[in-house]
């Protein structure tokens, strides 16, 4: 199949990617955009694994306050070059993370971060409503794993659904970004502030 500019073009605009990435993407699956965008993301994951021991020392702090200004986020996002940092996409990209912790409001970056004690709680609270509710001794661990797993996916910001995208994670839209510039990156840190809190 003959993969014209202007099919490039849009899939370069859905993505983000570079027109080589989607042009490649596109011949590899015949021109099909939903089978381009998956394999660009599947290469972007192992894109991004590769990348994953650089350091980042680099970076931008992004700000986002929402209107009314009655609440605020700032976000750290780091990546390997100044060069990478002072790019209109990675300010872009790290302005849209503000933006998603202002919609999400996640606890943490990793879940790791998360206090122990208190997943364990949860944990036991999720056991015992899997058995209150009579579901067999043997499927309960699997149910509460289950329960924790959404639970994560709900307070741990690279786990959660991407607010402008809800078919990938924040961290599915960072191994995007890693994979489009090239570049490790990771979000360091986070601070919401809402009026009166």
């Amino acid at each position: 199949m003959d993969i014209s500019a202007k099919m490039v073009k849009e899939l370069r605009d859905k993505t983000g990617a570079g027109m080589m990435d989607c042009k490649k993407a596109l011949a590899e699956t015949g021109g099909d955009f939903a089978k381009a965008i998956t394999y660009m993301r599947e290469k972007g994951i192992s894109k991004a694994a590769s990348k994953a021991g650089r350091e980042t020392r680099e970076g931008v702090i992004a700000t986002y306050v929402h209107t009314g200004d009655k609440l605020g986020v700032m976000v750290e996002v780091n990546c390997e070059t100044d060069f990478v940092a002072r790019t209109d996409q990675f300010k872009a990209f790290a302005r849209d993370l503000a933006m998603h912790v202002a919609a999400s409001s996640p606890a943490c970056v990793h879940r790791e971060e998360l206090n122990q004690e208190l997943i364990e709680q949860e944990r036991q609270i999720y056991r015992q409503q899997a058995l209150n509710d009579g579901k067999p001794e043997k499927i309960v661990d699997k149910i509460v794993d289950g329960r924790i797993e959404k639970y994560y996916a709900e307070v741990v910001l690279l786990e959660q659904p991407y607010v402008k995208d809800n078919g990938i994670s924040v961290g599915d839209y960072v191994k995007n970004m890693i994979a489009s510039l090239g570049e490790n990156m990771h979000v360091q840190r986070f601070a919401r502030f809402r009026l009166g809190e």
